[in-house]
Formats: C-alpha cells, sequence, structure tokens
C-alpha cells in the first residue's frame, strides 16, 4: 500500500511547530491503523509506494499532468489531471483516509512547495477494488474548486482505445523513493521504462497478473515507494497508473502498473469524467 510511503519525512521531525506535530502524530496514527486493519499488507502483496528508482531529475513543465497526493499535507502518492476538478490515482492511495484527510498539490516540481493546493471533496474508489490481489487499483478524486491550467497544470488524455498492448516505452514520475526503503527526492524524478511481455510477467510473479494489469521494467529504473497512484505515460497519452510490484528495479520483476485500456477500468474513468468533470 505505500503506506504514507516513507511514513514521515525527517524534515518534519528536526523541526516543526505544535500544530505540525499533531499532524505527524495523527499520521502515524492513522498509517498504524491501515497496516493493522489493511488485508493487502497481511496477505503479503507486494507494493510500490511511487518512489522512482534510476530517474532523472524532471520540471513539471514537461509533466505538467503530475500531480502529489497529500494526507494532512504530507506527500504520500502520485495521481494525474483529468479534468480541471478531476485527479486519478490508485485506490491503494485513497481507500483507507477519509476525504477531509486528502488533498492535491499541481503545478509544482517540488514536493510539498509551491503550486496550488487543492482539497479532496469526494473520491470514487473503484467499487471492484480487492486490496488482497491489488486489482482494480483506481480511484477518481473529485476537487473543491478547479485547477487552474497552465503551463505546469494540464489534463491528460488516456490512452486511445485502438492502441494494442505490446512493445511500448513510456515515462514514469514522481517523488518516490531512489531505491528501495531509501529517501524520496524533493526534486520531481522521471524514468523511461519498457513493456514486458504480459506472460513473462505473468510467469514472474506466479500468476498474479489481471487483465486490469500491465507490466513495465527497465535496468536499474523502476517505480518504488511514494510512487504509487503516478502516471504512466505512453506517446503523450496516460498508459497506466503505478500500483505494486516486488522491491524496487529488481531485474527480476517489472512493475505493475493499472491497465488503461482495459475496457472496465477505462469505462469507469470515462463515466466519471462524463459526470463530474467542470471546464
Amino acid at each position: 500500500m505505500r503506506v504514507l510511503e516513507n511514513s514521515i519525512k525527517a524534515k518534519h521531525v528536526i523541526s516543526c511547530s505544535p500544530c505540525d506535530m499533531i499532524k505527524i502524530l495523527l499520521i502515524a496514527a492513522l498509517a498504524a491503523l491501515a497496516i493493522e486493519a489493511s488485508p493487502r499488507l497481511r496477505a503479503g502483496v507486494p507494493q510500490l509506494d511511487g518512489r522512482i528508482v534510476g530517474g532523472d531529475d524532471a520540471d513539471i513543465e514537461d509533466y505538467p499532468h503530475q500531480v502529489s497526493l497529500q494526507v494532512l499535507d504530507i506527500h504520500n502518492c502520485g495521481g494525474s489531471i483529468i479534468a480541471p476538478n478531476l485527479i486519478l490515482t490508485a485506490a491503494h492511495c485513497t481507500a483507507d483516509y477519509e476525504t477531509s484527510y486528502l488533498s492535491v498539490r499541481c503545478g509544482s516540481s517540488i514536493m510539498e512547495e509551491g503550486g496550488q493546493v487543492l482539497t479532496v471533496a469526494q473520491k470514487y474508489d473503484h467499487p471492484s477494488y480487492d486490496p488482497t490481489r491489488t486489482d482494480y487499483d483506481l480511484s477518481v478524486l473529485m476537487l473543491f474548486g478547479k485547477i487552474t491550467l497552465s503551463s505546469k497544470a494540464k489534463i491528460i488524455d488516456l490512452v486511445p482505445a485502438h492502441v494494442q498492448e505490446g512493445g511500448r516505452s513510456a515515462f514514469v514520475t514522481g517523488w518516490g523513493a531512489l531505491y528501495s526503503d531509501g529517501p524520496s527526492p524533493q526534486q520531481l524524478q522521471v524514468a523511461k521504462v519498457f513493456e514486458e511481455n504480459r506472460d513473462a510477467c505473468n510467469k514472474a510473479f506466479r500468476g498474479k497478473i489481471t487483465d486490469r494489469m500491465i507490466c513495465f521494467k527497465a535496468p536499474g529504473r523502476d517505480s518504488c515507494q511514494g510512487d504509487s497512484g503516478g502516471p504512466l505515460v505512453s506517446d503523450g497519452h496516460q498508459v497506466g497508473i503505478v500500483s505494486w510490484g516486488y522491491g524496487c528495479a529488481d531485474a527480476r520483476y517489472p512493475g505493475v502498473y493499472s491497465h488503461l485500456n482495459n475496457v472496465v477500468l477505462r469505462k469507469y474513468v470515462l463515466e466519471h469524467i462524463k459526470m463530474h468533470a467542470t471546464m
């Protein structure tokens, strides 16, 4: 689950006001409750936490669809802009939290600084989301207010329905850990990854890959803790959402992403855009 991926960052512990300390204690309590209650963790399903391993510094103007999903103002996961008031992310990033704890920061390359921050009004986790298998790992968030679209904050379209899976390259972005269980960067990171054959991926994960999942990997590059919910983009369209995997950049195991050209997931996203998007 990338539970408060990396939990509380050192900079918040070293110097903080009484208000900040209360936030930290609340987040720690929420994370502990989530670990206790979450069947996906008890079941041993591997979770990415949204960090980019082997990536390069990136500028938000090159990836303006990228947002940071925050819990009590602290980065927890990634997400993408699919309408001025709608964010696409992973259900495992949102399922254990009340909407009142959630906010989105957009338009900034720096984690927890700058850009525009809007609170979450409603979350729409996929009704078939299965935390034990991390299946149907998708959520649409509706915001209070609208994102001010600009060169640093832009809508990204879903991959066209006619595009076939297989043989693609893509970019994954986020503020996740730089290596497994390592520190998270302040600067947005990007890594280029390549699509793994579905059968080979399913074999590597011993049959855990469903039709709602796709796999990408590259030597020494991967999404990691803290990147969960972030966008996987190919040819200017979002093809996936960072979901789960074994470790980070382990050559034996690709990263697993929610498959946005799956008929069921695609229909769910488009229906919510139709129902809730404001322009």
